[in-house]
């Protein structure tokens, strides 16, 4: 799988809530950098955090905009949209660093512009 296939496959997985593929592109060294959050190590704590993230929205979608890859590295910037467990909209827009070892994604960092709700 190409870079540019993991990191498509990420979002798509995210998107779909697919824990058990996400969790194929991920490793027990996997990093994932999350803002207002200690980093999370691991591919348990890293799906333990997307099963929370996905109870508080449960509807969130991914619409990547852009993406910039320099092997094994990438940038996505995105934006989202969907709704929080109380029917309230929710949007945002930001950027996700990834680095990939061929099909696996071993550090994952976001940066989005609308801290606030978390």
């Amino acid at each position: 799988m190409s870079d540019q296939n993991t990191l498509l496959c990420f979002f798509e997985f995210v998107n779909s809530r697919d824990m058990t593929r996400l969790g194929d592109l991920l490793t027990d060294s996997t990093e994932f950098y999350f803002p207002k959050t200690r980093p999370l190590i691991g591919k348990k704590r890293i799906l333990r955090f997307f099963g929370i993230l996905f109870r508080q929205y449960p509807e969130l979608v991914f619409n990547i905009k852009r993406t910039i890859v320099q092997s094994p590295l990438a940038a996505v910037h995105w934006t989202n949209r969907g709704t929080n467990r109380r029917g309230e909209p929710y949007q945002n827009e930001g950027v996700t660093i990834l680095e990939m070892a061929g099909p696996k994604v071993e550090f994952i960092s976001d940066f989005f512009k609308d801290t606030g709700k978390f």
